[in-house]
């Protein structure tokens, strides 16, 4: 039986207040940003209200053993359900829009759904992602990605956060892996999520429908060299590490630029880590994006041979590891242009990656974005007005009556 209200107040003002109950959790009060790791006390409070709300609108939820929940509308043993929501996690001091908006705007349009009477005849189910950001266990997309069976499970259960606490522990349990029964239920996904960009801002329009993703990975470069004294040590005798990675993360930039690319290092890590000792080891993350797949495997291989060459004249050594990497996404041009045509909305790329992107290679998927006047994401200085968020969830209502009603 429905306990949540869904008529009283404006649509603005209800999504504000269903907004503020997440507002305060995991907020760091120095940053203004958010920690939201998987499985953290944070996320784990976020994974509980998420209950609440499917309990309050009778929605019963089930876990599928990767961390992934889902709260259905509809009979449980119907199949051809419409897919919607997001993710909760966080990237360190990330803003606190991404993710949680669209699994808040999936309750607030099943409340707009309810509200109009509308029965629909397909089920309808909100997700709430694990790991999207890979913030905590280095690998993003994670539940997505154990879902589909993108990522062994087994390899997935021995991945280790910085206090080397192992997913598996994390989980209570060895990750359940590839699930094509639960996946085979489900007709198509729809994602809402806060644009990562400000080209609404020049459309001047509050929602968008994605074309598809830029092939996008992260890939870690070890340097080797020798530890030593650095009050001691001669100029011309050190093999620093330090400055081959250095000059690595200045290549990665100037390559990016050249190609029309993105590549980002914004991860180290540095061993001792003494002010006054010559590094033995130095660990770096690149995020690499671009249009094309060829631009972007160019991209790698141009830093890794500067990264070489630079290596050997440091006295030091290099080692390439891909973490993760996704191609080409692109949405299914059916479903996204049935949503544009729907909704009027412009359709637009991105750079960023998604649960969307993962599931669109088993099932059809689209996307929604509301616009965010600051294009800032992954900081503190992410945004979107009540009015964008609830032009956001009245668009998202209406693309599930279209698909889950029809």
């Amino acid at each position: 039986m429905l306990t949540h209200s869904v008529v009283e107040g404006s649509l603005p003002n209800r999504f504000r207040k269903l907004w503020d109950e997440l507002a305060p959790i995991g907020r760091d009060p120095d940053s203004g940003g958010y920690l939201r790791y998987a499985f953290t006390a944070p996320e784990l409070a976020l994974r509980d209200w998420f209950r609440a709300q499917a309990a309050s609108r009778g929605m019963p939820v089930t876990a599928d053993g990767n961390g992934n929940l889902f709260a259905r509308w509809g009979d449980p043993d119907a199949g051809d359900a419409v897919l919607t929501g997001s993710h909760f996690d966080s990237v360190p001091h990330g803003g606190g829009y991404d993710g949680p908006l669209g699994i808040v705007s999936a309750f607030l349009a099943v409340d707009e759904l309810r509200a109009a009477g509308a029965t629909p005849v397909r089920p309808l189910v909100v997700a709430a992602f694990a790991e999207e950001e890979g913030a905590r266990f280095g690998v993003p997309c994670l539940g997505s990605r154990l879902l589909t069976g993108a990522l062994d499970a087994d390899r997935a259960a021995g991945l280790r956060d910085a206090d080397g606490v192992s997913l598996a522990e994390a989980l209570g349990a060895r990750p359940a892996g590839v699930r094509p029964e639960l996946l085979g239920g489900f007709s198509c996904f729809v994602e809402l999520h806060v644009e990562q960009g400000r080209a609404l801002v020049e459309h001047d329009a509050p929602v968008a429908v994605a074309s598809a993703i830029w092939p996008h990975g992260r890939w870690r470069f070890d340097f080797h060299g020798e530890g030593n004294h650095a009050g001691t040590t001669r100029m011309a005798d050190r093999r620093d590490p330090m400055l081959t990675y250095a000059f690595t993360v200045l290549a990665a930039n100037k390559e990016a630029r050249l190609r029309g690319a993105h590549a980002t290092v914004g991860r180290v890590r540095v061993s001792p880590n003494a002010t006054n000792a010559i590094p033995s080891r130095v660990t770096g993350w690149l995020d690499a994006r671009a249009a094309e797949p060829a631009t972007l495997t160019g991209l790698v291989e141009a830093v890794h041979a500067k990264a070489t060459d630079r290596a050997g004249r440091d006295g030091t050594e290099v080692t390439l590891t891909e973490e993760s990497a996704t191609g080409l996404v692109a949405f299914d041009g059916g479903l996204g242009g049935r949503l544009a045509r729907l909704l009027a909305a412009p359709v637009l790329p991105t750079g960023a990656g998604h649960d969307a992107g993962v599931l669109a290679g088993h099932l059809p998927t689209a996307m929604l974005f509301v616009r965010n006047p600051t294009g800032v994401s992954h900081s503190p200085a992410e945004a979107a007005t009540d009015a964008d968020c609830a032009a956001g969830v009245a668009a998202l209502a209406r693309v599930l009556k279209e698909l889950t009603c029809a």
